[in-house]
């Protein structure tokens, strides 16, 4: 006999599940964010909505969650991952680039906001460990929102958009010690509250240690493993391994899981595996992250609005304010012009998705009651709502204080990946040439090779070099084939070509795309389905040998030179010329059969 189900728990995960795959699609077809979609979705669908009226209307039980902790543990693995996430965006040179911005305007950020909102809410009452959480949690902004949003409006190369960036980075940064000393305030141990810092910061200390000294020992050997199978299976099982497997570890040492895969994000940041990994992680996370917003939506009581719509009203609109003023005063003290002061105020005024990690984490430890997580986050889910607005409001307001300003040279890093770049393909022999030209004349590139064996040892000697799939259009993205002015493929196999010519393409029609080609044959294909250039072996190499040979025959080398330019764009033209007659005579064929 089949065995019986818990149909509470299937029931919930449906609901979660349809709403992933029909609730979002509608949303972002009107142009909204997913992240607000997940959010309205959990307070409609959730206990305190739709869900708190099953016993009325039975029928809703299908369409609604019964109890939230069916989705719980799934959530937590979306906050899980986004703190992986997090640590694999960071790395030093990012760090030292950005330091006076990220540790000096976004530090300061955190401090006087925590400080500013935490007396506040210690004027309304609530006790000093209470007000503590509160400011430090509210004083974060929306990372997922806020950048989703910059990148939507192509807005994540100005001024505004790379400020944003580095005080989220900080932000990000400091929400491993928030939840931390949440951590401790709630672990209940008998002795001053300075004894039970100093021994949980000494335990953390020793298990952050441990997860590194083991992480630099086996995760570089472990993923040259897995990727030299070739298996993309085994690669995303290695990946889910590490990233809950230190997430267990650093829980079963009395901290958090985030803190663990956070530390791994970090470890992994650095090694030539970073982008595969990342195009391997986004799915996932995309997913478990929806499920965690779904579930902060679920905490949203909307009767909160009918019960005090006045003092909700003015909380909302007074974090916005708030929060928007410290951090335009901020940034004009750093030098930054009105126009993105402002901008970047309005952007991170809002709460953000750390705050229902931090005060939950509290509420599940007896620190903050019910009612006032409840109410502090139900302000933050309507402010979080807003970003879309207050980032049109933004636009409309910022030209008026535009002023002719240079450009902070800290602001000149891009927040993710490259542009203006090339992408070498290919990091064997000719690759490897191609690399040393292109370092010669000062151009900018990222190199990558699908050899697991052969990249850690370029990496060893000094090269750029990463390991990933190229023929995978996330991996191309994750290279910043969107922002590149050329891909250079040099790989020797004919289908892996094609394939990486056609991805590319695909994603972009305007990219310069140079192809090492096999023969004549293929180099006339490569020309048929889009590359700029091709250069077939057959062809250079009788090139080649016809210059050395008639230099060797007392021939002047400059006449010789000239003389195999000319033949080179002669073989050139041939084939495209034949590339467009193939593809002329293939539109025209279907009609001969009407």
């Amino acid at each position: 006999m089949t065995a019986p189900i818990n149909i509470d728990v299937y029931s919930d995960a449906l609901v979660v599940l349809g709403t992933a795959g029909i609730v979002i699609p509608l949303v972002r077809r009107f142009g909204l964010s997913p992240v607000l979609g997940y959010l309205a979705a959990g307070a409609v669908l959730g206990p305190l909505g739709l869900g708190s009226l099953i016993k009325t209307f039975p029928f809703l039980y299908w369409v609604t969650v019964v109890d939230a902790g069916n989705v719980a543990g799934i959530a937590e693995l979306g906050v899980v991952f986004l703190l992986f996430i997090v640590g694999m965006e960071l790395s030093y040179e990012r760090l030292k680039t950005m330091r006076r911005l990220v540790f000096g305007l976004g530090s300061l950020q955190i401090i006087l906001t925590a400080a500013v909102i935490g007396g506040i809410a210690s004027l309304a009452g609530n006790s000093p460990t209470v007000s503590v959480i509160i400011g430090a949690c509210l004083a974060l902004s929306s990372t997922a929102i806020v950048i989703e949003v910059l990148s939507n409006q192509g807005r994540l190369a100005t001024t505004a958009g790379r400020t944003g960036f580095a005080v989220l980075l900080a932000q990000d940064l400091a929400v491993i010690p928030i939840l931390l000393f949440v951590s401790i305030l709630g672990g209940g141990a008998s002795g001053s509250v300075m004894t039970s810092l100093g021994l949980a910061l000494l335990n953390a200390t020793f298990t952050v240690v441990a997860i590194v000294a083991v992480g630099r020992l086996l995760l570089r050997p472990l993923f040259r493993l897995v990727a030299s199978a070739g298996t993309i299976e085994l690669f995303v099982a290695a990946t889910l391994f590490v990233i809950i497997g230190t997430g267990v570890a650093a829980a079963m040492a009395g901290l958090s899981m985030t803190l663990g895969a956070f530390i791994a994000g970090l470890l992994l940041a650095e090694t030539e595996f970073r982008k595969a990994i990342e195009t391997t992680v986004g799915p996932f996370k995309g997913l478990l992250l929806g499920v965690f917003f779904f579930t902060v939506g679920m905490s949203i009581d909307i009767r909160e609005l009918a019960r005090e719509p006045l003092l909700l009203v003015a909380c909302v609109v007074g974090l916005i304010i708030i929060k928007s003023i410290l951090l335009i005063g901020l940034a004009r003290i750093f030098r930054l012009p009105w126009s993105a002061a402002i901008e970047t105020g309005l952007l991170l005024g809002p709460g953000g998705e750390f705050a229902f990690v931090g005060i939950g984490l509290a509420t599940t430890l007896g620190l903050i009651g019910s009612d006032v997580s409840s109410f502090t986050l139900t302000v933050t889910s309507i402010t979080m709502a807003l970003i879309p607005a207050l980032s049109l409001v933004a636009r409309r307001l910022t030209p008026r204080f535009r002023e002719p300003r240079a450009l902070d040279p800290e602001l000149t890093i891009a927040p993710s990946g490259s542009t203006g770049h090339a992408i070498v393909i290919g990091h064997g022999r000719v690759g490897q040439v191609v690399c040393s030209l292109l370092d010669r004349h000062g151009c900018p590139y990222i190199a990558v090779d699908n050899d697991a064996a052969m990249v850690p040892a370029q990496r060893r000697s000094g090269s750029e070099v990463y390991y990933g799939n190229a023929t995978d259009p996330e991996f191309l993205k994750s290279c910043g084939a969107m922002d590149a002015k050329a891909v250079i493929v040099t790989v020797a196999a004919k289908a892996e070509i094609d394939e990486i010519v056609r991805q590319v393409r695909a994603l972009r029609t305007d990219v310069v795309i140079v192809s090492r080609a096999r023969d004549a044959s293929h180099a006339r294909h490569l020309y048929a389905i889009g590359v700029t250039d091709a250069v077939p072996e057959t062809i250079e190499a009788s090139l080649q040998l016809s210059e050395a040979a008639l230099i060797g025959l007392g021939q002047a080398t400059g006449p010789v030179i000239a003389s195999i330019h000319e033949k080179r764009d002669e073989f050139r033209r041939e084939l495209q010329q034949a590339a467009a007659r193939e593809a002329t005579t293939h539109s025209i064929r279907p009609k001969k059969h009407r």
